[in-house]
């Protein structure tokens, strides 16, 4: 699957006051300049627009389509993209504050790269956040980094991509060699996952591998080669097997308001941190993928973002 990764320099122009969490700030207000920048019949629905199939907006936003028959997954399409706001809780910023996110992009959504850095640069000039002495906070887009390189790839000086073809492939890594028998997974933002099609705060191996295996195959599905070739049941049936040691995973619930539904929503997921102990190693490499585009719901937000530390066999005896 083609991936890429870029992290977005900025600087506040004006005061600004945004939430805690700034992941559903960030991706609202993202669509609302995207569909700006490239929405040809304003007036028009994304549904019933002519142009709908080429659209860029409706690429990254109005995909509705369900998976084929015997795929794996919940039938929905996941959006092409992530963005990982930053992670300070800090709410109140000045003028010439840094305000650094990030932007996964996945598939052929690699190759709107340009639309992306021009919509995030009009987003700056609108505003995000709350109105404060009448306005929106304003940022300037200073620079945009590749990911994988560090290389400045944008500047707000000339105002062009350096060049075109950001991405790498990013493929299932092959399982460890050596036993792992310890696995501590860090929630570096709020996931939201359902067991028994219910949201939880408990984080049973198997429930965490199931949502791993769910964002690998729909993401490869769509946007790679296809669905990788896993033992699907039987992955899940052998995580069973594999106990949690220790826990502090607590519910932290967070607010965000819908500009399509024009309503506040209460949202939550678990924060903290996991220890496993088992027969780790055939799970790394699904893990090792949601480390890179997160897992769970609501992740265009940001929210799912894992880190895994391990602890090899002969490190605990």
């Amino acid at each position: 699957m083609l991936y890429g990764r870029f992290t977005f320099a900025s600087e506040l122009n004006t005061e600004a006051v945004l939430p805690p969490f700034k992941g559903s700030t960030f991706r609202g207000a993202f669509g609302v300049a995207l569909k700006r920048v490239v929405c040809a019949l304003r007036r028009q629905e994304c549904l019933n627009c002519l142009l709908n199939s080429r659209c860029v907006y409706s690429f990254f936003f109005e995909q509705k389509n369900g998976l084929s028959k015997g795929s794996k997954g919940d039938g929905s399409i996941p959006h092409p993209f992530v963005i990982e706001p930053p992670l300070t809780t800090r709410t109140r910023f000045q003028a010439g504050d840094a305000l650094d996110f990030t932007l996964l992009l996945f598939g052929r959504a690699t190759e709107y790269l340009p639309y992306c850095v021009y919509a995030f640069d009009q987003m700056g000039q609108t505003g995000i956040g709350k109105h404060v002495n009448g306005r929106r906070a304003g940022f300037v887009l200073k620079e945009v980094r590749s990911g994988s390189s560090g290389e400045t790839i944008y500047s707000s000086q000339d105002r062009r991509l350096q060049r075109l073809n950001f991405s790498s492939e990013l493929r299932l890594p092959e399982p460890p060699a050596a036993g792992t028998r310890q696995i501590t997974i860090h929630l570096e933002t709020p996931l939201r996952v359902k067991q028994e099609n219910h949201l939880t705060a408990d984080l049973p191996f198997h429930v965490l591998i199931r949502a791993a295996l769910r964002r690998v195959s729909t993401l490869f599905t769509h946007y790679g080669g296809g669905e990788p070739t896993l033992d699907y049941r039987g992955m899940v049936q052998r995580a069973q097997t594999v106990e949690i040691v220790e826990s502090d995973l607590r519910w932290v619930d967070w607010e965000r308001y819908s500009n399509r539904q024009e309503i506040k929503m209460l949202m939550g997921g678990i924060s903290g941190s996991i220890t496993y102990s088992g027969d780790i190693g055939e799970f790394l490499p699904v893990l090792r993928i949601c480390e890179e585009v997160h897992l769970g719901k609501q992740t265009t937000f940001g929210l799912g973002k894992i880190r895994i530390e391990l602890q090899e066999l002969q490190e605990l005896q």
